[in-house]
């Protein structure tokens, strides 16, 4: 069975700690005890530590050694279009799962005026989705949760679009052709009843190369994992 993963603040001196809640949750509901061991990440490195002493609002550990980090999965830079809160929290965790290492909210002009103004209070609260799903599905860094934006950035070297449009090529061909050579790539998500054709037009204008899913109409939060799991299946056999 896999260790379980819990990130702290900092590694200092070969000891490490967490705190507050977060130590209320480790004691109380995972039945963390001293003696027992676990993997450690300070979202830099990945350490084997053992837990010294267990208290209701400290949990203090001894670093037993590093540990070689896991194989990386597709570097992807997700922008994904502001919906209903609680279907965006799901985007955050899965793609946080499936290795997203950026997500980023984009303000669409489908997307709803209420979400938007209330975007900025959410951040940490997706910040904490993002930690507690990196800690169940292992992963040694946390994805950065940015602030929302209204224009997305296609400085990357494979900047796509998803477009549910009939004349965007299928995504696996675009990929076969521009893996080898890129390193990332950024993936740009549409809101619920897709995007308008002034910012189609306008995205690939700016450089986005629309790619396609098939021809289903999938929800937002179902392409977001669609196009996520192509990615990282797609990316292994061109970076080993």
């Amino acid at each position: 069975m896999a260790r379980r993963l819990f990130f702290v603040d900092e590694v200092r001196l070969g000891r490490a700690r967490i705190e507050g809640d977060l130590a209320h949750h480790l004691t109380r509901v995972l039945r963390v005890a001293p003696g027992q061991v676990y993997e450690l990440s300070d979202n830099h490195r990945l350490y084997l530590a053992e837990v010294e002493s267990a208290r209701k609002n400290e949990v203090s550990f001894t670093i037993l050694e590093s540990l070689p980090e896991p194989r990386p999965r597709a570097e992807v830079h997700l922008y994904a279009a502001l919906i209903h809160f609680d279907r965006f929290e799901w985007i955050v965790e899965k793609a946080t799962e499936l290795g997203a290492a950026s997500i980023r909210p984009l303000i669409a002009e489908r997307s709803e005026k209420g979400l938007e103004r209330a975007a900025e209070k959410r951040i940490d609260r997706w910040r904490r989705i993002a930690r507690e799903a990196s800690e169940q599905s292992r992963r040694p860094r946390l994805p950065e949760i940015l602030p929302p934006v209204r224009e997305p950035s296609a400085d990357s070297p494979l900047p796509l679009l998803l477009d549910e449009s009939p004349g965007a090529p299928p995504i696996l061909p675009v990929l076969a052709a521009s893996l080898p050579s890129a390193a990332s790539t950024a993936l740009l998500l549409g809101p619920e009843g897709g995007w308008t054709e002034a910012e189609r037009s306008h995205f690939t204008a700016a450089g986005w190369r629309p790619v396609s899913l098939g021809h289903g109409i999938l929800r937002a939060e179902t392409a977001a994992i669609a196009a996520l799991a192509i990615l990282n299946a797609a990316w292994v056999p061109y970076h080993k």
